[in-house]
């Protein structure tokens, strides 16, 4: 698991509005279009798709399901050099996207990437708006450097103030009521906003809790333990339980004197944090994958993949990871009737 020094400051470059070709060789471009209607959306990504065509680059896409059906018409679904997916599915963890688009053009060297993201919708919680925030904030780190034009749709008309703000604080440019311009609220590459990197709320109920020093088993037990509790499948248990696990063996092994986890289920989650006294100094832990013969780095990346939303607060007093699982489709908790 990474605990290692911070991964560079490299400044990502500025496409700015007046550049109506596609970028040069060599540069990463981050924009944002904020629009109003439907109509508005489809015609920007029908446009999107054919300049990557017109480009031949290769289009990765991960948006809504109203949207991959406006990118299969456009493109002329399937098409070699395409990666479309769900962004419910794949994105429903936003630190899942990063590893993704990284991944895909690793697998086409030397060919432009265009990227179109829809990462906020109407109806994510609070904590998932949060990490998208955080997401966008850091692919500026994590994507710089890279032959790389990442599109990310926002709905002003459904969306709250709050993401359409954070949306202008970490993208440098900003496309609003048919006008490109360079974002007066852009923060910098790797800069939160506002209230996302703030430390995490506490429960909503009052948490089970395990203070560990050097017994990962009894930590598996205790995970296990909740995931059934939770009434979460075989499959989704044992998720819950190597996850718990790595966070643990991550916190014996890199941060003197164990940790705690806790576990609390809402209605529809069940949450397990795991608090110990290191400090993670790179900001992309666990935003890429290792190699398969590296000697660590696995394990964030691993937790990310499998929860269905992670959230890490860090610094030097300590981590705090909170791993959320979806509960099976049930009535509320007795405390909640």
């Amino acid at each position: 698991m990474e605990r290692s020094e911070p991964a560079g400051g490299d400044r990502a470059d500025v496409v700015h509005a007046s550049r109506a070709r596609p970028p040069p060789a060599s540069t990463f471009s981050h924009s944002v279009l904020l629009y109003a209607s439907d109509e508005e959306c489809r015609g920007a990504v029908a446009a999107f798709v054919r300049e990557a065509a017109h480009a031949a680059a290769a289009l990765h896409a991960v948006v809504l399901g109203r949207t991959v059906r406006t990118v299969r018409e456009t493109l002329g679904f399937p098409h070699p050099r395409s990666f479309v997916a769900d962004m419910t599915d794949l994105g429903s963890n936003p630190a899942r996207i990063i590893p993704s688009v990284q991944s895909f053009a690793d697998q086409h060297p030397g060919v432009e990437v265009y990227s179109l993201w829809e990462p906020a919708w109407p109806g994510r919680s609070a904590a998932e708006l949060r990490e998208v925030a955080r997401h966008e904030a850091l692919c500026n780190l994590a994507l710089a450097g890279r032959t790389m034009t990442v599109l990310c749709l926002y709905d002003v008309a459904r969306l709250g103030s709050q993401p359409v703000g954070d949306a202008e604080c970490t993208h440098p440019v900003v496309t609003i009521g048919g006008q490109r311009r360079d974002s007066a609220s852009y923060l910098g590459p790797g800069h939160f906003p506002a209230g996302s990197d703030d430390p995490l709320p506490p429960p909503t109920t009052r948490p089970e809790a395990l203070a560990f020093r050097d017994q990962l088993g009894r930590v598996r037990e205790f995970a296990a333990h909740q995931a059934r509790a939770a009434g979460l499948g075989a499959e989704r248990a044992a998720d819950l339980v190597l996850a718990v696990s790595e966070l643990a063996a991550n916190a014996l092994g890199h941060a003197a004197g164990g940790g705690l986890v806790r576990a609390w289920c809402t209605a529809a989650e069940l949450i397990c944090q795991v608090d110990d006294p290191g400090y993670i100094t790179d900001p992309l832990a666990g935003s890429r994958r290792q190699p398969p013969d590296a000697a660590g780095g696995h394990g964030l990346w691993l937790v990310n993949k499998i929860c269905d939303l992670v959230e890490r607060r860090t610094g030097p007093s300590g981590t705090t990871t909170r791993l959320h699982m979806r509960r099976p489709v049930m009535g509320p908790l007795p405390s909640e009737a």
